[in-house]
């Protein structure tokens, strides 16, 4: 019988989620300034937000983690005793770790490796990581894993508010931002992780007060009478998510419990501080 192995990027915000698992984290790297950080490792979410409120001339970069470090994971893995290796990655239309993580499976002989693309970010995507040990524990196959994955992938939706659209469009990680830019600072916009995995703006909102009302509202439209598990993810926005969390509980009060996660630096960094998102995990 195989021994699976998991391995999920920290887009996904795993490291801010207490578990129990042997899940290996695939860092990307972020630059502020003339310095560089591994996400997590050097630099955690509060810091970092704190960094941008006290100085928003700054202006964070990404890069995803090299194809050679992600090689060396997969062989620190297989040298457990893994052979084979499920890895989730964050939506590809966002990163190019995918990508990366595709090739340095491709240089890996002794191992079968399955890249599974999340069309997500945050905590989706660290859902599907844990669902998968959890399903790991219980003898399933890679096969079942996999399709377990890809119904959590189908079943999901963010809604996310920005304070501002500097940070998105100035990383490129805006999909149709063209018709932004002419008030690009003035603006809330009410954004959403597409099917397809991009980000794409919804909504031309002009004050906060009015676009956290507007996500309530988008919120409880879509959702209707699903059966879910409803998570917030949020950078240094703590009273915003208070609030809807609040309005929230108050329309459904069959909902017991919404969570709020912390948006890991390399995805806050093309958010900004200030971002708050609410979604959905269908049951």
């Amino acid at each position: 019988m195989s021994k699976i192995g998991l391995l999920v990027c920290g887009n996904s915000g795993i490291d801010y989620i207490d578990h129990k698992y042997d899940i290996s984290v695939i860092r990307s790297i972020l630059f502020v300034g003339h310095t560089e950080y591994s996400d997590y490792v050097d630099i955690k979410a509060g810091d970092f937000y704190k960094m941008l409120l006290e100085d928003p001339s700054l202006t964070p970069t990404t890069a995803q983690a090299a194809t050679g470090v992600i090689v060396e994971q997969y062989k620190e893995m297989i040298a457990k005793g893994y052979d084979e290796l499920i890895v989730i990655s964050v939506s590809q239309k966002l990163s190019g770790t995918y990508e990366g993580c595709v090739l340095a499976a491709n240089m890996i002989d002794d191992a079968k490796i399955t890249v599974f693309d999340s069309g997500t970010v945050s905590f989706p995507e660290a859902r599907m990581a844990l669902d998968a040990a959890k399903m790991v524990q219980k003898g399933k196959t890679t096969e079942e894993i996999v399709a377990h994955l890809e119904e959590l992938r189908d079943n999901h939706r963010i809604l996310f508010s920005v304070e501002t659209l500097r940070y998105l469009v100035k990383n490129g990680r805006l999909s149709g931002a063209s018709g932004f830019f002419g008030s690009m600072l003035k603006i809330k916009p009410m954004l959403e992780v597409t099917k397809d995995g991009r980000v794409e703006a919804i909504e031309k909102i002009r004050t906060l007060s009015k676009a956290t009302e507007r996500i309530i509202e988008k919120f409880l439209e879509e959702l209707g009478d699903k059966d879910v598990e409803v998570f917030m993810i949020e950078a240094e926005a703590k009273e915003r998510v208070e609030y809807i969390r609040s309005k929230i509980l108050e329309a459904r009060p069959d909902i017991k419990e919404i969570k709020a996660y912390p948006l890991t630096p390399v995805v806050g960094a093309h958010a900004g501080p200030g971002c708050v998102g609410i979604g959905y995990i269908v049951k």
